[in-house]
């Protein structure tokens, strides 16, 4: 993926170094010991530790910010040299703010660019405390994705999906959360929790969110190739492994050997890689109502 060719974002914050994820004490807050139960709970009942942590700290009060300063990306220098991985997130946001804020200009909700965090271990967001082990995610409180670098490891050495383009779709696929967000979707599936309905399941309305963020990421690919030409031969390969490698189906077999579509949250890999693909091949937003189709 020749990726130096987009236009590099302003909006990566990078708070690796900051000391916003140390205990947290008083009501409503839970040490990092507690975090990692939450976690392994999580998914051994085949649920998102992230949703789980939101739900037990959202009253919490807890800050949006680190405690310690954040310093732009674009001026985080290493040895005089801008670094490689912060200048590929850059240059990714930086496509996704192109393109979205082209798709949604005449739109009743013009595009408002997210902040992307880039954090080490765990972070406060508004959507509470997260370790890298929830992985990449988008917090709708705050409108702003958080990533721990480190996944990008962890997706190639334990889900054996590398590649630029494979990081890309990860970028996307949180940045297509913001899309819901901006458009009403999220705060309609957030109402529907609260009345008490079941979202979770193999038809449940998570899963029809989270394969409509996978097709949105592919809608994004469509016009940054179109725009930038920066693919290579297996670039839409990685992406498609990446979209796989992360279904509800394959990590619980993973995770407990079994497979339990009650506890669906993210969709499985095949529809996940459809679901992209079906982005990708169409470039139409319009093509990615997955909640108006009975075949997920």
């Amino acid at each position: 993926m020749r990726w130096e060719r987009g236009r590099r974002s302003d909006n990566v914050v990078d708070a690796s170094g900051s000391t916003g994820g140390r205990r947290l004490g008083g009501r409503g807050r839970l040490s990092l010991t507690g975090v990692a139960i939450v976690v392994v709970v999580g998914l051994l009942m085949g649920q998102d530790p992230l949703q789980i942590l939101g739900q037990l700290l959202g009253q919490g009060g807890i800050s949006t910010a680190p405690t310690t300063s954040q310093t732009s990306s674009s001026n985080k220098q290493t040895s005089g040299k801008a670094d490689p991985q912060r200048e590929f997130v850059r240059a990714i946001l930086g496509s996704t703010e192109d393109v979205w804020g082209a798709l949604l200009a005449n739109s009743r909700t013009p595009y408002q660019q997210p902040k992307l965090v880039l954090f080490k271990g765990h972070v406060n967001s508004a959507c509470g405390m997260a370790s890298s082990a929830s992985g990449p995610f988008y917090c709708p409180a705050d409108q702003q994705i958080y990533l721990d670098m480190d996944f990008f490891r962890e997706l190639e050495q334990r889900f054996a999906a590398a590649g630029d383009f494979a990081q890309a779709y990860v970028i996307a696929h949180e940045v297509g959360h913001h899309v819901q967000t901006l458009t009403g979707l999220t705060s309609k599936i957030n109402q529907a929790r609260q009345r008490g309905e079941k979202v979770e399941g193999a038809d449940g309305l998570l899963v029809r969110q989270e394969l409509q963020a996978d097709c949105l990421a592919g809608t994004w690919a469509f016009y940054a190739q179109k725009q930038l030409q920066w693919l290579e031969p297996g670039d839409l390969e990685e992406a498609l492994n990446a979209a796989h490698a992360i279904g509800d189906d394959r990590l619980q077999k993973q995770a407990r050997g079994t497979v339990t579509p009650d506890a669906f949250t993210h969709g499985t890999s095949a529809q996940r890689a459809r679901w992209f693909r079906q982005g990708f091949d169409s470039g139409d937003p319009g093509r990615c109502n997955t909640f108006k189709t009975a075949r997920l």
